[in-house]
């Protein structure tokens, strides 16, 4: 079954363990679950203590361990469709509702909850928000996001008044309860619990998938193949305040190999059964086994015509001549017989396939979002077409090495079962794949965007540069597309990225502006020659995060003020006039708008400076503008960004008079310097030279010259630059497998920095920064942070300001870092 080119389509990126595991937590017949969010966080259980493990798959180490208070074994774990509440249910009843603590991705607490007394949850689900995007993969090389990626019609599964979805959960429990419980905005829980059918059975096996109309299906079995899987459909409403559920049988099935006389009784326990998607309730997956192997099943639910016989039409002829449909099960395709499935990964990429008869295009049809992963107790794991299921590619663990002779099979018995995967979850793009095994590992495999195989040159970029625009359209965390980014790729991603942005409507561009750079800095932390314009993508969010904020601190001074905000028209005049001298500008501004309190201007001086700073240090740089190893580099060729710094400065112009102690801080020569307007003179001619991005032009000799000059004229500032960030990510380029201990900060070592780039970077022992409110935190600060993990950005945890202006900076940075990634508590002694 081993496909062309396979072997190469997975590989362990790393390996995470435990440094000491207690053999009495050990139970090899406990089940383990895990489950991944759109956030890139890992939730999983190991064994009996009853604990949820969750980590950051950029720091697999850095694992925090919630004390779940579970009094039974774990059997749910479910992430809510944002990828920042968590649900946990177990064998006695219980589910619990985990929220991050002050937006903590390592710190949890237990918010909310609901039970069924002494009744084993074995499936669980959020309800659906309404919200699905299609992914139109024939489609990836078309130019406009809209066509590649399309708002399916999908209703909430249920809706509070103006139509707004209705948080909750919903599941169902071994003895045939399906129980719904509902978020009210205040805070409370509506609670309801039904029998799926009148005659009430065991149910071993079951799972949840959604219909676009709003309604739930559920499917069951009571874990024996001689029996019928079960097919319920379930409505949830509000009725008198209180959730009322009603519930209706489907078209059952029996799996096809109990049917087929050669395997009649050969299989007797069904194992696995699991919808191909939660908004796919129509295609079901089911997996029948025994002691030594299993076989697998895809089932779909389609309407067919019912014939009918003459005689009744003749009584009653159907209108159209068309037979009266009805719902049924057919069997789209089965495997052969395999070894034992031990673990099942379903894709959640909601790709559209154009022809339901499963011809796709040669370019398309070994994306990776088309497969789903079996798990073998062998210790290998098969990728198969998630409906010919057709094998895509192969993984063999180190256990499933076949032994040859007699010796090592007698080895193998005596040293107990085989080590597998027990619990393991694709990741949101299907391009890695984490797994738990019966020893409580953590294992990181890699999917080969092109499965393997060999296809024309260039379709592995492609797959990769249309993942991305996906994850920029949904905001999802993008860290799986950078597991398969290598140094050579960077640079050709970076600009194909860039160009495909360009093509977008003004308005989409708008909301993905900061998205795309956040994108690009984590790309081009991949590769040496590119690492220095990190530096220059953080800058640029921050420059944007700045400018939105001060803007929109301006107000207009009648209110009724017909057209453009003061920010807006502060933009049209500061492009429109190009006059070199500041105040020149500025006397075409209408100052009464830019008229703050002195509290409020003074507390923002940190920013202000970080501005001037920024400036007299990009123009110093001017001269040296041919080494592009150096931070601020591409910021002597970005338009926007000089205009950006243009307008700020007008702006900070202005406040100056009001307030002249918020004014940025220089260290000048001469006392009779105005270090502003020197600075916004040699700024516009910078300006003026690249405010066309297609129109380019070198500076003149003259403005080199004086950008020469500056350092005699002013102190020019060391700029702190965010930290090379510690996570795995550019540690397993070289595709050698990394093993790493749960709790212990893995001790390599990065990119070999350029000795220019050295300077930027801050030595041990030296004062440290909140990056976000440019303060000074000392050598060994004694206030609690917090650092984002994808760029590595520290901020404190909590506020010290109670300025208004300053509170509305701070809140923009709450959930999310500027990179939009999340945050984590660090140690109060952190290096």
């Amino acid at each position: 079954m081993r496909g062309p080119g396979a072997g190469g389509a997975m590989d362990l990126a790393y390996v995470c363990e435990w440094e000491k595991k207690p053999k009495s937590n050990h139970c090899p017949s406990i089940p383990l679950v895990c489950a991944w969010s759109c956030r890139n966080l890992i939730a999983f259980t190991t064994d009996l203590t009853h604990m949820v493990h969750i980590i950051d798959t950029e720091h697999p180490w850095d694992v925090y361990s919630v004390n779940s208070g579970h009094a039974e074994v774990i059997t749910c774990l479910e992430w809510d469709q944002s990828g920042s509440r968590l649900l946990s249910a177990d064998a006695d009843g219980h589910i619990k509702c985990w929220s991050m603590t002050d937006h903590l991705a390592n710190s949890w607490e237990n918010t909310v909850g609901s039970m069924v007394e002494g009744d084993p949850v074995v499936a669980l689900s959020w309800l659906h928000n309404g919200v699905k995007l299609a992914l139109h993969v024939e489609k990836s090389g078309a130019s406009n996001f809209g066509e590649k990626f399309s708002r399916v019609k999908f209703s909430p599964s249920l809706t509070l008044f103006g139509g707004k979805p209705m948080e909750g959960w919903i599941a169902v429990t071994i003895s045939g309860l399906v129980t719904v419980s509902l978020l009210k905005p205040n805070g409370q829980v509506l609670t309801s619990t039904e029998s799926l059918c009148r005659l009430r059975c065991r149910v071993a096996l079951a799972d949840v998938a959604f219909t676009g109309g709003g309604n739930i299906v559920v499917a069951t079995s009571d874990g024996s193949s001689t029996s019928p899987v079960q097919f319920y459909k379930v409505c949830v409403s509000v009725v008198n305040e209180k959730c009322k559920i009603d519930t209706e049988i489907l078209p059952s099935l029996f799996m096809r190999c109990t049917t087929d006389p050669a395997r009649k009784d050969k299989y007797p326990a069904i194992t696995h059964l699991k919808f191909l998607a939660r908004d796919m309730s129509e295609q079901v997956l089911l997996c029948a086994s025994n002691q030594n192997s299993s076989i697998v099943e895809c089932w779909s639910l389609r309407k067919e015509g019912l014939p009918v016989n003459n005689i009744f039409q003749q009584i009653s002829p159907v209108v159209g001549d068309k037979p009266p449909m009805i719902l049924k099960w057919r069997i789209l395709s089965a495997t052969n017989d395999l070894d034992r499935v031990s673990a099942v990964a379903l894709p959640k990429l909601p790709i559209s396939l154009t022809n339901t008869d499963l011809k796709v295009a040669n370019d398309t049809k070994f994306f990776p979002g088309l497969g789903l992963a079996l798990a073998f107790h062998d210790g290998s794991v098969h990728i198969v077409h998630r409906l010919s299921l057709q094998m895509m590619a192969i993984f063999y663990g180190s256990s499933s090495q076949r032994p040859v002779d007699e010796q090592t099979i007698k080895r193998q018995r005596t040293a107990g079962p085989l080590v597998h995967f027990k619990a393991m979850q694709l990741s949101w793009t299907s391009l890695a794949l984490a797994g738990v095994d019966n020893h409580g590992k953590l294992s990181m495999l890699r999917i080969s965007p092109s499965m393997g195989h060999v296809l024309d040159m260039n379709m592995s970029l492609r797959h990769l540069l249309f993942l991305l625009e996906y994850c920029m359209v949904t905001g999802y965390d993008w860290w799986d597309i950078l597991l398969h980014v290598q140094p050579n790729m960077v640079q050709n991603l970076v600009e194909k990225l860039h160009e495909e942005y360009m093509r977008q409507n003004a308005a989409l561009q708008q909301v993905l502006s900061t998205r795309i750079v956040a994108m690009k800095a984590s790309l081009c932390k991949l590769s040496s020659s590119t690492i220095a314009r990190v530096c220059d993508y953080h800058a640029k969010l921050f420059l944007i995060a700045i400018s939105c904020t001060l803007k929109s601190l301006l107000r207009p001074h009648f209110l009724n003020t017909p057209d453009k905000s003061p920010g807006d028209r502060l933009t049209e005049i500061c492009s429109k006039i190009t006059d070199i001298d500041i105040d020149k500008v500025m006397i075409n501004l209408k100052t009464e708008e830019f008229v703050l309190e002195m509290t409020t201007l003074q507390s923002l001086q940190q920013l202000i400076q970080w501005v001037g700073d920024f400036v007299l240090y990009l123009l110093a740089s001017l001269p040296n503008q041919g080494s592009p190893v150096r931070p601020g580099h591409s910021f002597l060729r970005d338009g926007a960004a000089l205009g950006m710094f243009r307008e700020l400065m007008v702006v900070i112009r202005i406040w100056g008079l009001l307030k002249p102690s918020c004014l940025p801080v220089y260290t000048a020569t001469s006392d009779t310097q105005d270090s502003m307007s020197l600075l916004f003179r040699l700024l516009t001619k910078l300006w003026l030279c690249c405010r066309e991005e297609n129109h380019i032009t070198e500076p003149d000799d003259t403005l080199i010259d004086e950008c020469c000059l500056l350092p005699s004229q002013l102190l020019i500032p060391n700029i702190d630059w965010l930290p090379i960030n510690d996570g795995i990510i550019s540690k397993l380029q070289n595709k050698q497998l990394v093993r790493l201990q749960f709790g212990k900060a893995p001790g390599l070592v990065g990119h070999t920095l350029s000795s220019q780039f050295d300077a930027f970077v801050r030595a041990p022992g030296q004062p440290k920064i909140d990056h976000l409110r440019r303060l000074h935190l000392g050598a060994y600060p004694t206030e609690e942070c917090k650092s984002c993990t994808r760029c590595g950005c520290v901020t404190m945890l909590k506020s010290p300001n109670k300025v208004t202006a300053v509170k509305q900076w701070e809140q923009r940075w709450i959930k999310n870092c500027l990179c939009g990634g999340l945050w984590r508590r660090m140690p109060l002694s952190y290096s």
